[in-house]
């Protein structure tokens, strides 16, 4: 089976760090590691494609012009016409799957008027989005791209229960919307679940717990309530070391919170990391917090809870949205409330006192990663609903 994979979102490095980046090389690989022929077509590369992406063929998409936000979004507009040419010259397809971007139809519009089968993931509602956190120009057209790819695609990926209640307010997208959570590649997370298995059963009452957060440092993933949940647990004498994953927009702020506590020596900060050197970071946790803020409409497939799970640590996620279906309370994880740090932090407390529970929900949450969460399994759904897609044509 021919595949085209389009990613024409320029806030997307297919081949970085960002969670969108992982999840765009993951189902890459997936749906090599089931024989697919894929050709990849992306706006933003950001480095060398990863060992296993080496011999995949990829076209690279024009380049944004930067001058302003409508400038640049008029020329995403503009540039469809010509992605559109370039699938031509790669056809033919049997599947185009494309990544719900902003201001790309190109992928569905050229499936449907080929007869091949569209399949469109979403992962936000961007608009939405857009308009709450950055800058949204020519919101009219935005919303004819949405309302075109939404009419023209066979079916659409909704990585969580959230983004289908939000395609679900658009008439085009209504009975063609499959939820299908991100997943986790257990194979790369495995020696840090060995280690952790070995770390938790050796972990005394009264030592050095290291609490960590992986992911990119940006508001709405709540790190100001984990690093006030954490300051109190200093304040408290207890023996608790911060680990963050990642970087972002928020780091300065949050370095500079650490800084006035007068907590530095307790905090660490790794910057950017590689995919494949997530895992060796995680081996370094023995809790690992996903601390979302309260959210009118929750719409994440977190990632990192999945990755966390997979690398066999313990889950501090708030009960936000759909987090309750995710993590068990006292089964794989614990739940606290969102936007309380002293309620964060005696979640923490009691978990750092008590290493038997530590290593305990750490198994099981690896064992939740193994049963539900692989990203073979994420691909072996999406190529089942193409294959019934296929048989409707």
């Amino acid at each position: 089976m021919r595949v085209a994979y389009i990613c024409a979102d320029p806030g997307i490095p297919v081949f970085g760090t960002k969670g969108a980046s992982v999840h765009v090389q993951e189902v890459i690989k997936g749906m090599l590691q089931k024989g697919l022929d894929v050709t990849l077509f992306a706006q933003r590369l950001g480095g060398d494609a990863p060992e296993e992406l080496k011999n995949i063929k990829i076209r690279t998409l024009d380049k944004l012009p930067k001058e302003s936000v409508e400038i640049r979004a008029r020329a995403a507009l503009a540039a469809n016409e010509k992605v559109e040419a370039m699938l031509a010259a790669e056809a033919p397809f049997d599947l185009v799957y494309e990544r719900y971007s902003l201001w790309s139809n190109a992928g569905m519009s050229f499936a449907k008027k080929h007869g091949c089968t569209g399949i469109l993931e979403v992962n936000a509602p961007l608009i939405e989005e857009q308009k709450k956190h950055r800058e949204l120009p020519l919101e009219t057209e935005a919303q004819k791209i949405a309302e075109s790819v939404f009419a023209d695609a066979d079916a659409m990926i909704a990585v969580s229960p959230g983004v289908k209640q939000y395609l679900e307010t658009f008439p085009q997208a209504k009975g063609r919307i499959h939820v299908i959570a991100n997943g986790v590649s257990l194979d790369r997370f495995a020696p840090a679940a060995a280690q952790n298995v070995q770390r938790l059963g050796r972990l005394k009452t009264g030592a050095e717990t290291t609490v960590g957060f992986l992911g990119t440092l940006k508001p709405w993933h709540g790190l100001a309530t984990l690093v006030e949940a954490w300051a109190l647990l200093r304040g408290r004498g207890q023996n608790v070391r911060l680990l963050v994953v990642g970087d972002g927009p928020e780091y300065e702020s949050l370095h500079k919170s650490i800084a006035d506590r007068g907590l530095s020596n307790f905090a660490e900060f790794t910057g950017a990391v590689q995919p494949e050197d997530v895992p060796k970071w995680l081996g370094q946790m023995d809790i690992a917090v996903a601390p979302y803020p309260h959210m009118e409409h929750f719409y994440f497939s977190p990632l990192k809870i999945y990755e966390y799970m997979a690398a066999g640590i313990p889950v501090v996620a708030t009960r936000v949205g759909h987090l309750e279906s995710v993590v068990s309370d006292g089964i794989n994880g614990v739940l606290a409330e969102a936007e309380n740090p002293p309620a964060m932090a005696d979640c923490i407390e009691a978990l750092a006192g008590n290493p038997e529970q530590l290593r305990l929900l750490g198994e099981a949450a690896r064992k939740t990663a193994e049963r539900e969460h692989s990203w073979l399994s994420v691909i072996e759904r999406i190529l089942s609903i193409a294959e019934e897609c296929r048989l409707k044509k």
